[in-house]
């Protein structure tokens, strides 16, 4: 059941026009945060379809963005009212099996956990071969310019405890996100883990990311907070 007063974990969800899927995905939240104390927040960019009336029925918490995905997750993570924040997609792409897993690292004392498709019992259903060779440069280049250890990178299933995030500052608009939390983790000297997670196709509707675009953006990410 929600409980808004006192949430020990807030999921936040970015959603445009995920009306087919986000019902799907908050009841399968719902399901494995049984046992907790939770709440969770639907940030949307004003859907033209049913997106944010199933959310409130289910019981979301649901504020609006007008901008992209990056400024959508920082207006729900300031939001947030939980000591564990965890970042999920609506496309159904992240399992909602996989909640505790990320939970149980930041109750182990880790202040980020990243969910990574290139650990040993992760993988992915939805990543052609020039997207896996576009994150696999974008890792190796934030490995060595910032003397990190990830092995994934443009993954948005993540936790973090509540003075993790007012340590990294975030700024980013877009899907540049993900980037920029792993490479001010790094800098901050925050305890960070990757745990293995499996991606699957979104159900319905049509991905946001833009390789190229969304791409240059993370590049921005990367050479920008060299200083």
């Amino acid at each position: 059941m929600l409980d808004n007063r006192h949430p020990y974990i807030s999921v936040v969800i970015p959603t445009l026009n995920e009306g087919k899927n986000i019902g799907k995905a908050i009841s399968g939240v719902k399901l494995m945060l049984k046992d907790y104390r939770y709440e969770i927040l639907v940030v949307d960019k004003h859907s033209t379809d049913n997106t944010v009336s199933v959310s409130k029925a289910l019981g979301a918490r649901t504020l609006y963005e007008d901008k992209g995905k990056g400024f959508a997750l920082i207006k729900g993570f300031k939001e947030a009212k939980g000591k564990i924040i965890i970042s999920m997609d609506a496309d159904l792409s992240h399992r909602p099996n996989e909640l505790k897993l990320l939970i149980a690292a930041i109750e182990a004392g880790y202040d980020i956990c990243m969910g990574s498709r290139f650990l040993i019992g992760g993988g992915s259903d939805d990543m052609p071969l020039f997207r896996k060779l576009g994150n696999k440069a974008f890792v190796l280049l934030v490995n060595a310019i910032y003397r990190a250890n990830y092995t994934d990178l443009c993954y948005g299933y993540r936790s973090m405890n509540r003075e993790a995030f007012k340590k990294v500052h975030l700024t980013s608009n877009g899907f540049g996100i993900e980037t920029e939390i792993s490479i001010k983790a790094k800098k901050a000297g925050l305890k960070i883990i990757e745990v293995p997670s499996y991606e699957k196709k979104r159900t319905y509707g049509v991905g946001k990311l833009r390789s190229f675009s969304d791409g240059y953006a993370i590049l921005k990410t990367i050479f920008g907070n060299i200083r």
